[in-house]
């Protein structure tokens, strides 16, 4: 189990929140995803969980469904100078020409909101968590930034 965790730009909060299946909310029945830009695979399967800091807070995680890269490579169903994100297993079975630089960490529903009573700076990328699961608490307000 390898959990990670994000930051939310605070310029993006809001869009963030109504993008969809927010914690607390009904499975929409779309897939969701986190985007990030890395040159090495983010090290996180299905079933980890992707955490995500906003406004110096903790504000939740959701089960990890998928992960894509994105390839521009025919085989993988590229036309043109259009990528498709392409399920690692698959990139893994059959290496695409050119590395993976863009990669999409998905998820169906399910966020739930937590926190820790410390704060956490922001940063760029993807990290791995500072903290013990057994630290995280419910946080009925983590809308509010």
């Amino acid at each position: 189990m390898v959990d990670l965790v994000v930051t939310c730009p605070k310029s993006f909060w809001h869009e963030w929140i109504a993008e969809g299946d927010p914690a607390g909310s009904k499975w929409s029945g779309q897939e969701w995803g986190w985007y990030i830009r890395s040159r090495t695979r983010p090290p996180i399967e299905i079933g980890d969980r992707l955490y995500v800091v906003a406004h110096n807070r903790l504000r939740g995680y959701a089960p990890v469904t998928a992960l894509r890269g994105l390839s521009f490579d025919p085989k993988h169903g590229a036309k043109d100078s259009a990528g498709v994100y392409t399920d690692v297993a698959e990139l893994e079975a059959s290496p695409p020409r050119d590395p993976i630089q863009d990669w999409c960490i998905c998820r169906c529903g399910d966020a739930t909101a937590v926190t820790i009573p410390e704060a956490l700076k922001g940063f760029q990328g993807w990290r791995y968590p500072v903290w013990q699961r057994a630290a995280e608490i419910p946080f009925p307000n983590w809308r509010v930034p």
